[in-house]
């Protein structure tokens, strides 16, 4: 499979060659692409056999008054939130990697997060490398309550991680966080950032009525689709291995892999 969450490219042009460069290695690959590829799924249908439509991401347009369409519930916890609370954006974030890696602990715990989503402390060590990481931090005195991390790249800003106190979610810092990160982006960064990525909802559906994606709908109601795509590099051994595996749920890819998540 490719990185989590999404699959980015720095030359589109080559993607293809890539994927062909991979079959000497590869039984089959999974994949989800980038909302911002410049890729239409005819494009698509020629490099994979399976494309569906994965989840819509809500987009924000920085340039197009980014506040507008942020409701009204919303607008009341964020303003709430925001009178205990302050916001700021870190000048280095790995500086705060250990405060992140406990903010990270409590989700874990409250949701009960294995598997590639209960990230490592290793893992976020890597992370934080990363060139383009921006990290916002909530704080109430001097105590922190939540971070949110978002990665930029040409132009978008990614929502990548987001994890609070027992305190932060009582105060609403991600109300906090997220409106802080929609003035900031679109006001302090010399343009740098044209649009913001809030991502989807949670699991591996497109749920509209999903508490996550109901929260994410609240600040814009733009969305753009990603697609999953899969790739059959050996389709005799494909179905040997579905065989060996007994699958019964053969709408999944790779069908070997039904029930991972």
């Amino acid at each position: 499979m490719s990185c989590y969450p999404i699959l980015t490219c720095n030359d589109w042009t080559h993607l293809r060659e890539d994927l062909e460069s991979l079959a000497p290695k590869l039984l089959t690959l999974a994949v989800v692409l980038d909302p911002f590829a410049p890729l239409a799924p005819e494009d698509l249908h020629g490099m994979f056999q399976i494309v569906k439509p994965f989840k819509k991401h809500f987009i924000v347009d920085l340039s197009q008054h980014p506040t507008k369409d942020i409701n009204k519930h919303h607008r009341y916890y964020a303003q709430k939130a925001l009178k205990t609370l302050r916001v700021e954006m870190a000048t280095d974030p790995s500086a705060h990697l250990e405060e992140w890696i406990g903010l990270y602990s409590n989700l874990i715990q409250r949701h009960a997060l294995a598997g590639i989503k209960a990230f490592s402390s290793q893992s976020f060590a890597i992370q934080f490398q990363v060139p383009g990481l921006v990290m916002f931090r909530a704080l109430q005195g001097d105590q922190v309550v939540g971070a949110h991390l978002w990665f930029l790249d040409s132009g978008v800003a990614y929502s990548h991680l987001a994890a609070f106190t027992n305190e932060g979610y009582e105060v609403g810092a991600a109300y906090a966080l997220y409106w802080e990160a929609i003035r900031i982006f679109g006001e302090q960064l010399d343009g740098k950032v044209r649009t913001m990525d809030l991502g989807a909802g949670a699991g591996t559906s497109d749920d509209a009525n999903d508490g996550l994606t109901r929260f994410k709908r609240g600040w814009t109601p733009a969305v753009r689709t990603k697609y999953f795509c899969g790739r059959i590099y050996d389709l005799a051994r494909y179905e040997e291995v579905n065989r060996l595996a007994n699958v019964t749920t053969p709408d999944y890819f790779p069908a070997y892999r039904a029930g991972e998540f």
